[in-house]
């Protein structure tokens, strides 16, 4: 049945040439026996029907005409049911300014047959002139009601066609743009993996190539780490290209860098001949992960364009400080390129893009003093400083109240609330621009 309704629907004017054919029947019986008086009168009634659907106010128009014409020389006929059938599609397909003229040209039209076709004389004229006014005028008001019910309809399933298209489009926009972010943070990850690790690589290689023909020991050490930092980039590569993948697959992928990681980038960049001071101050506290993968970039940015542009002989600092409302991530250098500008690569537009998608701020520029500063902010999202707090009150309300820490033993607490590197096995010879910027930061916490 389904499958009828549509075909109807794709033929609208042989559906209505039948609707025609039929009303020209009705009144073919009445219209014989008068036939020049009658046939041009139906033929305008009933012609009009066929193409009521493509023109709805031309065909209602010559139908009106058929009608007065019929009123003056002919008589009533099966086949004025024309006329309601025209004004109904004039009510459906029209706006309702033009169906109500129509409805007023249909009483107007009823009155006039009613008053030229009505009895003559007789006590009960009015009360027949009144019936049949009421019962036209009723047939005609019905039969417009239903037409623009149906306009109203038809204009309320086209308004949902129509927001189900532009949902449809929305939706597909916001997956591009879903798609393009995404291609984005690839783009950003990315450029700090390989950034980095090639510029160590080259580094490494470098030291290697000056060192093949008087130290082969160093020369080889330079190869292993040449070596171990390549692998340690086809690691992370593989970690970021598996986004690509389904879910399934994404399991089995090593674990996003975060601030716990920081060790072994301060240990990579020390072992490509960048010398690094590390200080830690604060408590501690959990961050979300994607936070501390922002922090880690920072750090790792911040380092390779020190490499890039401080100078064979430029060191770093990079100290973080945990305040009560976030950390603070700050890398410097003494470097003589003064960093990378932000016209210059992704490096420092990437630090802010990832910074701020957690509600933080990235400042960047030279020192007063000579060399290149960085300084992230991340805020501390409520709950984690929450809990810090409760940690806190509970450390003191726990503790003894008869112990009393001497110099000593505050020393002591400091010294592990500050995260020591191995520094040991790769010793560091800091500059005093360098001893100092570390030892206002955290007095006893540089490592």
């Amino acid at each position: 049945m389904s499958a009828l309704y549509a075909w109807l629907r794709r033929h609208p004017l042989l559906v209505d040439s039948v609707l025609a054919a039929l009303l020209a029947f009705l009144g073919a019986g009445q219209a014989f026996q008068e036939p020049a008086r009658d046939f041009p009168a139906m033929a305008l009634l009933v012609v009009p029907v066929a193409f009521r659907r493509r023109a709805p106010i031309a065909a209602f128009s010559l139908a009106t005409i058929g009608g007065a014409l019929q009123v003056t020389t002919g008589r009533p006929l099966a086949s004025d049911l024309a006329l309601l059938v025209l004004l109904y599609t004039v009510a459906a397909y029209r706006p309702r300014r033009a169906s109500i003229m129509a409805l007023l040209v249909c009483f107007c039209g009823s009155a006039v047959a009613v008053l030229e076709w009505g009895p003559v004389g007789g006590v009960n004229l009015a009360w027949r002139l009144t019936f049949a006014a009421f019962l036209f005028g009723g047939l005609e008001l019905t039969v417009w009601i239903l037409g623009d019910s149906m306009r109203y309809r038809r204009g309320y399933y086209a308004a949902l066609e129509d927001r189900a298209a532009r949902l449809e489009a929305e939706r597909h926009a916001q997956a591009k743009v879903a798609a393009a972010a995404e291609r984005a943070r690839i783009a950003r990850e990315l450029h700090d993996v390989v950034a980095h690790h090639v510029s160590v690589m080259v580094v490494q290689a470098d030291g290697a190539g000056y060192a093949l023909q008087t130290d082969p020991d160093r020369a080889a050490a330079a190869l292993q780490a040449i070596a171990g930092t390549g692998r340690q980039a086809l690691t992370e590569m593989r970690r970021l290209l598996g986004v690509l993948r389904s879910a399934d697959d994404q399991a089995a992928l090593a674990p996003v860098p975060g601030l716990g990681e920081l060790r072994e980038l301060l240990d990579q960049a020390r072992a490509a001949g960048l010398e690094v001071a590390y200080t830690l101050s604060g408590v501690p506290r959990d961050l979300p992960e994607g936070a501390e993968l922002a922090a880690y970039r920072v750090v790792q940015e911040s380092l390779t364009n020190t490499r890039k542009h401080g100078g064979l002989a430029a060191t770093a600092a990079v100290a973080l400080r945990y305040e009560p409302d976030g950390l603070v991530v700050e890398v410097t250098d003494d470097g003589l390129g003064g960093g990378a500008s932000d016209s210059g690569g992704h490096g420092l537009a990437g630090m802010r893009e990832r910074i701020a998608m957690y509600g933080g701020t990235v400042t960047a520029g030279p020192l007063p003093g000579g060399g290149f500063g960085v300084t992230a902010r991340l805020p501390c999202p409520k709950a984690a400083r929450d809990r810090a707090a409760v940690a806190s009150l509970a450390a003191r309300t726990s503790a003894p109240e008869t112990t009393q820490a001497t110099p000593t033993d505050a020393a002591t607490v400091e010294s592990s609330a500050v995260e020591s590197t191995p520094v040991e096995s790769t010793p560091v010879e800091s500059t005093p621009v360098q001893a100092a910027a570390v030892g206002s930061a955290v007095p006893g916490g540089t490592i």
